[in-house]
């Protein structure tokens, strides 16, 4: 008890741990949750890109769909990894797990399918073809890209160092998005891309829940999280505002 209250002071003047051997416990099952949730994530995202590779209307937007589909799968492995350092069966963990599994498209915003699945909501929705999906890939990849930014200061350095490595790819992965975009309103998708904000952006808004203020507090003390659910959210809002600016998109949240 004593070491662990050591830990905990060492972690609240700005401490980094380096290995599954100092780890307290406590702290384990916190950051064993930041990772699982970023492993499921990113595999739940690739198997449902996976199933729309070829609704892509050409051949470049399908290499983009398979160049996600790849580096998703790819990042969740690096991150898996870390998983495998506490113990984790990583084996089985990867490959047996449904992770095209999808709920109604019609649930609500802020859905769980499993409570043994550690995905983000958003991910529990299925695609609708292929308009739909670069919307979503365009409203979450810079969702994304605002979490792991928040990730790359946690305590832990080896997950840290390994997120510094796979922001640029979730940054490409964005702007391939935010290219298909410009080339779907090129072709007079308006109508389609509007609706499909309609749907993902409640979605995605959903991932940027806040917890209780005493576990905030901890979780913070810790240096596992910075900044609060409301204060990501809005840092995504106003991304995602000067995104579709940039596209000559106007999108009135409901």
């Amino acid at each position: 008890m004593a070491d662990e209250m050591n830990i905990t002071d060492y972690l609240a003047k700005g401490g980094r741990l380096t290995n599954p051997a100092n780890v307290p416990p406590r702290y384990r099952a916190e950051l064993m949750k930041i990772m699982a949730t970023f492993v499921d994530s990113e595999l739940a995202g690739a198997a449902g890109f996976a199933d729309v590779i070829n609704a892509g209307p050409g051949i470049k937007e399908r290499i983009a769909a398979a160049r996600i589909v790849l580096e998703k799968t790819d990042n969740a492995d690096r991150v898996l990894r870390l998983m495998g350092e506490f113990g984790a069966n990583t084996d089985r963990y990867a490959n047996h797990h449904p992770w095209a599994d999808r709920l109604p498209r019609d649930t609500a915003p802020g859905s769980h399918r499993s409570t043994h699945d550690m995905r983000l909501s958003v991910m529990n929705y299925p695609l609708e073809g292929w308009a739909d999906a670069v919307v979503m890939n365009f409203c979450m990849g810079l969702g994304v890209c605002v979490q792991l930014r928040e990730m790359t200061k946690v305590s832990y350095q080896p997950l840290s160092e390994a997120i510094r490595e796979i922001l640029p790819t979730e940054q490409r992965h964005a702007e391939l998005a935010e290219e298909g975009l410009e080339r779907l309103l090129a072709q007079g998708n308006g109508p389609a891309i509007t609706a499909a904000l309609t749907y993902w952006h409640p979605r995605v808004a959903a991932i940027f829940g806040d917890v209780g203020a005493d576990r905030m507090a901890q979780l913070q003390g810790w240096g596992l999280r910075d900044l609060t659910g409301p204060e990501l959210r809005a840092l995504w809002q106003d991304q995602l505002g000067h995104g579709l600016a940039r596209l000559g998109l106007t999108f009135q949240a409901a």
